[in-house]
């Protein structure tokens, strides 16, 4: 098994069956429309959806990403930290397990979508050498029923 290290005693490792309640919490808790336990289900078994956990010994899922993985492409599909670990540096953490991890496989490019006032997110993904390609108006829906544009960046990984 794959494991990497992350901050606050934490490591980082692919999901397991069995996974899908902890993800989808954590989901809902990051985003106005998280996706269910049988959507996570579904990825778990898909060999083109990895999912990387932050999680202590025991296995308690402080965050996860997941990408999707298209011959030499791939997209980073979701990546949340849980508000009782969040600015410890997880996210970090997962975006460069995610690198290392992409690093032996044909995976060329990495593509993703990012709420337009989400700035920690959009300095975290220019750290890692994402850049705007294009821009979604109207794309993500908000509590308030008005919309957030998305915009659309990509990263070179080879």
């Amino acid at each position: 098994m794959k494991i990497w290290m992350a901050p606050a005693g934490l490591h980082i490792e692919p999901a397991q069956a069995g996974d899908e309640k902890a993800l989808a919490q954590l989901h809902a808790e990051g985003f106005f429309r998280g996706w269910n336990a049988g959507d996570f289900q579904s990825y778990l078994r898909g060999a083109d959806t990895p999912i990387y956990v932050a999680c202590d010994a025991k296995h308690q899922i402080a965050g996860f990403s997941m990408l999707r993985i298209s011959g030499d492409e791939s997209e980073l599909m979701t990546i949340v930290v849980g508000k009782k670990h969040q600015k410890k540096g997880l996210s970090k953490a997962l975006m460069q397990a995610m690198f290392d991890d992409l690093l032996m496989s044909p995976v060329t490019k990495m593509f993703l979508e990012v709420d337009e006032d989400n700035q920690p997110a959009r300095k975290l993904y220019e750290r890692y050498g994402f850049s705007k390609i294009s821009e979604r108006r109207g794309y993500y829906p908000r509590p308030d029923g008005k919309t957030a544009t998305a915009l659309v960046m990509r990263a070179d990984l080879g």
